[in-house]
């Protein structure tokens, strides 16, 4: 019988080899790596839900392309209004210049898109709820990512917000010319009024210069302008007559 003063022989642990202890750590690597991951997803949900809510109801103060270009021209020309404060004609005009059928689809226009891509064109495809999500909450430049993200967001913004919403947001962040962000901007730097006293022709001509503001006058227009103005004014007409301004007027 052994004595109890006889210390037992201790149980060796398996020696853990290198490959072995690499392994676990990138193991755990991965996992950590995906615990941030999901955490980083579920926070820029939270972030964009809120800020949709938010700008559901209340003006947007900024955003990064006006921050850009407020850093690059050492300042902006920007004012706010409320709806009531923009002139009835501006609305139907950005409409009829960007959008015709904004108050038929959900936000993207799958006719636009198809005809574009038939014709091979770059531009002609984006909706204003689209061009909105861009503004406010993205960044400018020709991406797969941005494009991605804005389709992600329109959704929810079609879904939150009203029509007239959506073109009350986009007519206050439209550029309209180089450090010229809104209409209430646009109408007095261009014509000395406030965006209330727009008239027919005055505002066809901001429409017709946002999808080159930086090159094209609406003061002192040139061909493509006058032509573009011709075709927004009757544009215009044409949707209030036939019910496609029913969904913000």
């Amino acid at each position: 019988m052994a004595s109890s003063s006889e210390k037992k022989p201790r149980s060796r642990r398996k020696a853990t080899s290198a490959p072995e202890i690499i392994e676990a750590a990138v193991v755990g690597w991965k996992q950590r790596a995906l615990i941030w991951a999901r955490r980083l997803g579920l926070g820029l949900v939270a972030f964009y839900a809120a800020l949709i809510l938010i700008f559901a109801v209340l003006p947007v103060p900024t955003n990064l392309y006006q921050m850009q270009e407020s850093w690059r021209l050492g300042g902006i020309e920007k004012d706010w209004v409320g709806w009531d404060d923009i002139a009835p004609v501006m609305a139907r005009s950005v409409v009829a210049a960007e959008d015709a059928n904004f108050c038929l689809h959900w936000g993207f226009d799958m006719q636009a898109i198809r005809a574009a891509l038939d014709e091979g064109r770059g531009r002609g495809a984006s909706t204003l709820s689209q061009q909105v999500v861009k503004n406010v909450f993205l960044w400018h430049g020709r991406s797969w990512a941005r494009k991605a993200a804005e389709a992600v967001l329109t959704l929810p913004v079609e879904l939150i917000w009203t029509k007239r919403r959506i073109l009350h947001v986009y007519l206050n962040v439209a550029e309209f010319g180089e450090g010229i962000f809104g209409v209430e901007a646009a109408a007095q730097h261009y014509f000395g009024i406030p965006a209330s006293r727009l008239s027919a022709t005055q505002a066809a001509r901001l429409a017709a210069i946002l999808p080159d503001p930086k090159t094209r006058d609406p003061v002192n227009p040139g061909p493509v302008v006058r032509r573009r103005t011709a075709q927004i004014l009757s544009g215009a007409e044409t949707i209030a007559a036939d019910g496609r301004a029913g969904c913000f007027e």
